[in-house]
């Protein structure tokens, strides 16, 4: 079964193109080394009104948005395998030594199995 690290994070709007540059990069090392997706959403509609809407559950400023995104695996095991070699990629590693364009305090992060895949 699929496999995916999602993330929920803030990054301020006049910052969001340099952290798509970022985005970009990233995306095309995590899937050179073997992710079957990579994906960035940037915060649209988020004021719902079913549940505990992003909006509201993130705590951000009217001058930051809300960014969504995740990367698909076959397994977690494909997981695990594809994350050491980005995490060893020289390009990632330069990467992470530069200063972000968000707050990595307000950055959520977790791994999840896929109970569904319609």
């Amino acid at each position: 079964m699929k496999y995916v690290d999602g993330f929920l994070l803030v990054v301020p709007t006049k910052k969001l193109p340099e952290y798509k540059a970022i985005a970009r990069k990233a995306g095309r090392v995590w899937r050179e080394l073997g992710a079957l997706q990579y994906v960035e959403c940037a915060g649209d509609d988020l004021a719902g009104e079913l549940g505990m809407p992003f909006g509201k559950r993130v705590a951000h400023k009217r001058s930051e948005t809300i960014v969504f995104s995740f990367i698909v695996y076959s397994s977690r095991a494909h997981r695990d395998r594809v994350n050491k070699k980005v995490m060893a990629d020289k390009r990632m590693q330069a990467m992470c030594k530069a200063p972000m364009p968000f707050d990595l305090k307000k950055m959520s992060y977790g791994g999840f199995r896929v109970l569904v895949d319609a």
